[in-house]
């Protein structure tokens, strides 16, 4: 079935349970379900079903999820999902932020835990957001030491808060470690959109770059044609660009919707920012190892890298929160 054909579509990814007997039953499983504006492949909503359904895995809960859904209609199908009684909703409710919050305060009983660039909403409504500006930095760095033109295009879906502040990141690390490096910034205002992206991609590689930021797919194929280097975000996609793809700043939702998971079954769910879970101290995100690039990235900037990333670590050094959109520096 075609992606733009299967809007809301319920797809459920956990088994039965084997139907109990005698007097004693087994706890039942947490029932949770997702809503997604995109399709479940894209990256950013890839990495919360990967969460999702390792915890199916284990046994914890039941896990459904409807995809491609329209703005117009997501309050529907948050109300539909809360009807049916699923206990956690997950969701992104960035472009729905007024009727999410309202579905919330209709069933309190219900908690949501939502990818927000809002505050939390008592009782239920927890907030969370891809913080990986940490690792974005780290590719930064690498980016910068490896581009030889000193032009880095990056290509993004929208200038929102979520994406200016791991292209700012990134911006700031490749500076560190070059600082003739100069930037150029598109944003395609989709959030899946590959040919777009692709294209956006190919007029930034036509002007000098030879480092992409991959912060859509599409950019990835483009510097793979080109045969330049390219930056990944949120997932690792090195496997399929082996030649192109040299470092990724991966989002880990696992440490998020465990410690919801856990909550909600404790009966201690409450309105909280979950944000803090997705940076490097909680391990909700990371640089991918170099890969197939082990051995090319030079070892002087390789160092300088791991030396950072332990920094961090160690909380000796912060990489700044700066949700402001980039601009492009390039002339």
């Amino acid at each position: 079935m075609p992606l733009n054909r299967r809007r809301t579509l319920a797809a459920t990814v956990s088994a039965l349970a084997l139907a109990a007997t005698g007097p004693v039953f087994a706890q039942a499983k947490l029932k949770v379900a997702a809503i997604y504006t995109v399709p479940v492949e894209q990256q950013w909503v890839s990495r919360i079903d990967k969460a999702l359904k390792a915890a199916v895995a284990r046994g914890e809960i039941e896990y459904v999820f409807s995809e491609n859904v329209a703005n117009a209609d997501y309050e529907r199908v948050m109300r539909g999902y809360a009807e049916k009684g699923h206990t956690l909703i997950v969701g992104e409710s960035f472009a729905v932020e007024a009727a999410a919050r309202k579905v919330a305060k209709d069933y309190p009983k219900v908690s949501f835990l939502m990818g927000s660039s809002g505050k939390p909403q008592a009782p239920n409504f927890s907030v969370f957001d891809n913080y990986i500006q940490e690792p974005a930095y780290l590719t930064g760095m690498i980016a910068g030491g490896m581009s030889k033109s000193n032009k880095i295009g990056m290509v993004g879906g929208f200038p929102i808060p979520e994406v200016n502040r791991l292209m700012n990141a990134f911006m700031a690390g490749a500076k560190e470690v070059n600082p003739k490096v100069e930037f150029m910034v598109t944003f395609i205002n989709s959030w899946f959109d590959p040919p777009k992206a692709k294209e956006a991609a190919f007029a930034m590689i036509d002007k000098g770059a030879d480092v992409m930021y991959a912060e859509r797919f599409g950019v990835s194929d483009a510097a793979k044609e080109r045969k330049v280097l390219a930056i990944g975000n949120v997932i690792n996609t090195q496997d399929k660009y082996p030649e192109t793809v040299v470092a990724s700043a991966l989002w880990n939702m696992e440490p998020t919707i465990d410690l919801a998971i856990k909550n909600v079954k404790a009966g201690s769910f409450k309105a909280e920012d979950y944000g803090i879970y997705s940076t490097m101290k909680y391990k909700g995100s990371e640089m991918a190892p170099l890969g197939t690039f082990e051995g090319k990235v030079p070892a002087d900037l390789a160092a300088k890298v791991k030396a950072k990333e332990q920094a961090i670590r160690d909380g000796k050094f912060a990489v700044k929160v700066d949700d402001n959109q980039p601009k492009p520096t390039a002339k």
